[in-house]
């Protein structure tokens, strides 16, 4: 029992040499860095001193898309609230503009309005090219002469960023034979970093031509090693999970977004990560949950877009299969272009527990402009798949039977989906 005391105690002593030495000066070369000063007992009121300040972690932020009908004040005061947070650098996945002119004086105006917002960073921005910020060659061109590269690298802590640029050449969301070779010869450079983080504009990992798109090579020469990756462009968040790897498509920050919350992935937000000996850990922050210490909002100068929009009209609807509400499905509805026979999107909604749902198009609950629709419903979609399978030919609106006319006031719709042929 006497050495079992004698042990506690020569324990205790080291704690509290430890707690203490921050009054006791360390050798010039030893690199020992005190960290904690406080009076320890043989009983204390916390759980260990052992302090979640590791050298090697690190922390920045990924910023979202900005533009597809940015939204006034929300990208500007973002970065003061960024500021508030004190990350040691800020990661964009593009769309910073809005860009889609061959004006040089109007790219050239929104582009200084740009990069009045960043200035205002108290740390460093790095800079993604998105479909927005390189929509033709004109513009290609103005980035290059801005920025220089579309695609680049960097390494901090150990830590290889890999930034790709979806949009070569411009506005095709693929990457170049030329870039894949710049991204082989970077990874082979760097094969010893404890992680990779890949940031890039369009989550070219969920396109149906991965062969051709250029990803298919970089997942191949990724491979391996333990890696992340960011994108943007649809405003919608989802994780993917591929090759047991994250990836990450983030929502926006002030981009155009019907802003339904978390179950459909749109909000506003900014990604905090920080990142650990054994990877990256994520937080997700809403940008209306970020306030300084007197509670106020910034006050910015960020002008909001001015949309041409259609007037929509509220449509509401059940959906059933085979009698049952069909829960948890997304109801869709297309337009089909008169010329070229192709389907676009127009509007989406959950189907709730009952089999109803509420369209939107532009903001939450707005409806949908009149006209003649295609319907699809799907059972897996927005990161989430329903608990039953809807049919294939319910599920695309060139193979769907289902059909709506959206007329002036209020619309309901009601859709009876038969799982037998």
């Amino acid at each position: 029992m006497k050495r079992v005391v004698l042990a506690v105690a020569a324990v205790l002593m080291f704690v509290v040499a430890v707690v203490f030495s921050k009054n006791l000066p360390a050798p010039p070369s030893s690199g020992f860095v005190p960290a904690i000063k406080v009076e320890a007992g043989a009983r204390n009121p916390w759980t260990h001193l052992r302090l979640n300040n590791d050298p090697a972690d690190f922390r920045f932020v990924v910023v979202s898309d900005r533009t597809g009908g940015h939204r006034e004040k929300v990208f500007s005061r973002a970065v003061e609230q960024i500021n508030l947070l004190q990350p040691e650098f800020v990661l964009s996945v593009g769309d910073l503009i809005e860009g889609y002119s061959s004006d040089a004086e109007s790219n050239g105006r929104e582009w200084r309005e740009f990069q009045g917002f960043v200035a205002r960073l108290q740390m460093p921005f790095f800079y993604v090219a998105g479909n927005h910020d390189i929509s033709n060659p004109s513009m290609a061109k103005l980035w290059e002469e801005k920025f220089g590269r579309r695609y680049y690298h960097f390494v901090y802590q150990n830590v290889l960023f890999l930034v790709l640029c979806s949009e070569d050449p411009p506005n095709s969301g693929t990457m170049s034979e030329e870039q894949v070779k710049y991204a082989a010869k970077v990874l082979e450079e760097n094969a010893g970093v404890r992680w990779t983080v890949v940031a890039l504009h369009r989550p070219i990992w969920a396109h149906a031509n991965l062969e051709k798109n250029g990803w298919q090579a970089v997942e191949k020469l990724l491979a391996g090693r333990k890696y992340t990756v960011f994108a943007g462009h649809e405003h919608r968040y989802q994780r993917y999970v591929r090759q047991g790897m994250n990836h990450y498509q983030l929502a926006t920050t002030g981009g155009g977004s019907r802003l339904r919350g978390v179950r459909y992935g749109e909000f506003d937000h900014i990604v905090q990560v920080t990142m650990k000996p054994s990877g990256p850990v994520l937080a997700n922050i809403m940008l209306d949950g970020i306030f300084a210490e007197d509670m106020t909002v910034p006050e910015t100068l960020e002008p909001v877009l001015q949309l041409n929009r259609q007037r929509c009209h509220p449509v509401r609807g059940i959906v059933y299969l085979d009698g049952v509400p069909a829960a948890e499905t997304v109801v869709t509805f297309y337009r089909q272009d008169a010329a070229t026979k192709k389907y676009s999107f127009v509007g989406d909604a959950f189907v709730e527990g009952d089999g109803s749902f509420a369209m939107s198009t532009y903001v939450a609950g707005d409806g949908a402009p009149a006209g003649e629709y295609a319907i699809a419903v799907q059972s897996e979609t927005y990161g989430r798949r329903a608990k039953f399978a809807v049919p294939a030919p319910y599920t695309k609106a060139d193979t769907s039977p289902l059909r709506a006319t959206v007329k002036a006031g209020k619309n309901e719709f009601n859709f009876e989906l038969n799982s037998a042929p």
